[in-house]
């Protein structure tokens, strides 16, 4: 019988390795997509894998997270209220006073310029934030 889900031991990024592989879809085509996007806009930038399941990509704190539901692929920006977002990415969470998200469905192109302009933003963010 095979083994479900990440095992007890590994790596942040074998889990998310793990995740993307379980996934066998679009979705995990997707997170597959952002993740390199993300890492591609800052190479600098650190996986983790919080709260059962979630890739979380950090630099001088929290850049973003990179959710799967059963419809969509969620990419939220922890300070994205406070990013300058001119291509309008941000299509979800618009309510409220810190978070902004991505809500990525299948079939959907990524704007590449764009989100790795909103990823390095958010780096800038933060390193301006941590020398305070």
């Amino acid at each position: 019988m095979e083994k479900s889900g990440p095992q007890k031991g590994e790596s942040s990024s074998q889990l998310i390795d793990a995740r993307i592989k379980e996934l066998g879809d679009w979705r995990g085509e997707m997170l597959s997509r952002l993740r390199a996007l993300v890492k591609e806009a800052d190479p600098e930038i650190v996986e983790e894998w919080k709260w059962r399941g979630v890739p979380v990509w950090y630099h001088d704190g929290m850049v973003c997270t990179g959710e799967t539901y059963k419809s969509v692929v969620k990419m939220t920006f922890a300070k994205g209220a406070a990013l300058k977002d001119p291509s309008r990415l941000f299509n979800s969470s618009l309510d409220g006073n810190t978070r902004r998200a991505i809500d990525f469905h299948e079939g959907e192109k990524i704007d590449l310029k764009a989100m790795k302009s909103l990823v390095r933003a958010a780096v800038k963010l933060n390193k301006s934030n941590a020398k305070n």
